[in-house]
């Protein structure tokens, strides 16, 4: 890793009072592809695993001791809300990690340093990293940072907050089946675009593109659950909005 990237991974941490192996940290940035070009270099899956669980008891404790009416089912959506991909690469690159990570050449040449995966893999990369170097209190302390504004942003979105859920609820309320996707795939390989489409009874809704298939199908969710809570009141058999279509 270069002076420049120790610098900016440290920065980071400084913050908090947390003080890091640079081994580990260097660790925890290097990608796959970069340790297979260069063997036998170690690379960050294992600290990733260690990091997600340490993440998710993090974030799992916090909202149990911070929301104490909610109940377990709108917990655990908040959990996933902020437990994912998505919102993980979006901590990343806010505090511009993608730069710093060590990725082999084909990762480098399509972009790799600012896929949704990768981003997300680090982010509980370093988290292992911070908890084996530093202790429990350090991760908690950094997990508390990167998550706990995600937090409140989330607890704000009702429905919103996991859309494949609140469809799978409100179909259940309503006496529809429960939904499935359909997807399609579009673009080269390291550029993907997915679109996904919910069906619900036989009535398929609109599509929404997404970079994953997770990302289409919380859009696709989105527009299906608008279109049954917008129906008519009379429509009993869940009628939907005028551009959803029979399968």
């Amino acid at each position: 890793m270069t002076v420049a990237a120790e610098r900016r991974v440290h920065q980071l941490l400084t913050e908090l009072g947390i003080e890091i192996d640079p081994q580990l940290v260097e660790l925890a940035l290097t990608h796959r592809s970069w340790a297979y070009e260069h063997p036998p270099a170690p690379h960050n899956e294992r600290l990733e695993f260690l990091g997600d669980s340490v993440l998710g008891l993090v974030v799992t404790e916090h909202l149990y001791r911070s929301y104490p009416d909610h109940a377990e089912g709108h917990l655990a959506k908040l959990r996933a809300a902020v437990v994912n991909t998505s919102a993980l690469a979006a901590r990343a690159r806010e505090l511009e990690l993608g730069p710093l990570i060590r990725l082999g050449r084909g990762e480098t040449l399509t972009g790799g340093a600012d896929k949704d995966s990768i981003l997300a893999d680090t982010m509980e990369a370093l988290i292992g990293a911070i908890y084996l170097s530093a202790g429990r209190a350090a991760a908690e302390a950094y997990v508390h940072r990167v998550i706990d504004a995600m937090v409140l942003e989330a607890d704000k979105l009702g429905a919103g907050l996991e859309w494949k859920m609140s469809l799978h609820d409100l179909c259940s309320t309503l006496g529809l089946p429960s939904p499935t996707y359909v997807h399609e795939a579009s673009g080269p390989d390291h550029d993907k675009r997915f679109e996904a489409r919910a069906e619900i009874g036989g009535v398929l809704y609109p599509g929404a593109i997404g970079r994953s298939k997770k990302e289409a199908e919380q859009g696709a969710a989105r527009l299906a659950y608008e279109a049954l809570t917008e129906a008519e009141p009379g429509d009993g058999d869940g009628a939907t909005a005028s551009d959803a279509v029979p399968a």
